[in-house]
């Protein structure tokens, strides 16, 4: 993909990455803001790649929750809390429960260690539950 392919619009690519970011997690996070300034095209080719990973659960996709999930243990385990927040937010939109949740974590540190626990893991644990004492999916 370069700006000389027929039928590209840099301008375009980035609003689409940029709404689908902000449908997903309700905000562009920082580092997809950077990449927006800073490396425009390089968004519009990381786009492209999620939009593999979101196809449609009809289509031979994972269903969103589960793909959330993959997210969140993934930025627990590589210490991204903000990253894990995030996702976990597009997660239990999505239907994931506190439950669920501890379970994979827990998955999480018996292969990466206490360490990610207590660096990442419980923090987000914590998080899921404070989002889950809100009343609706649309308050997380």
């Amino acid at each position: 993909m370069s700006r000389d392919d027929p039928g590209f619009d840099l301008d375009s690519e980035v609003a689409r990455a940029k709404k689908h970011f902000v449908d997903l997690l309700g905000e562009l996070p920082g580092p997809i803001a950077s990449l927006e300034t800073h490396a425009p095209q390089a968004l519009a080719g990381y786009m492209r790649t999620r939009d593999f990973i979101y196809t449609d659960v009809d289509e031979g996709g994972l269903d969103l929750k589960t793909k959330e999930l993959i997210y969140v243990v993934l930025d627990t385990a590589t210490g991204n809390l903000a990253g894990a927040k995030n996702h976990l937010g597009a997660a239990m939109r999505a239907g994931l429960t506190v439950p669920e949740l501890a379970q994979a974590l827990i998955q999480v540190m018996t292969v990466c260690g206490i360490t990610t626990w207590g660096q990442t893991g419980y923090f987000v644990l914590d998080h899921a539950a404070d989002l889950a004492a809100k009343t609706t999916n649309e308050d997380i």
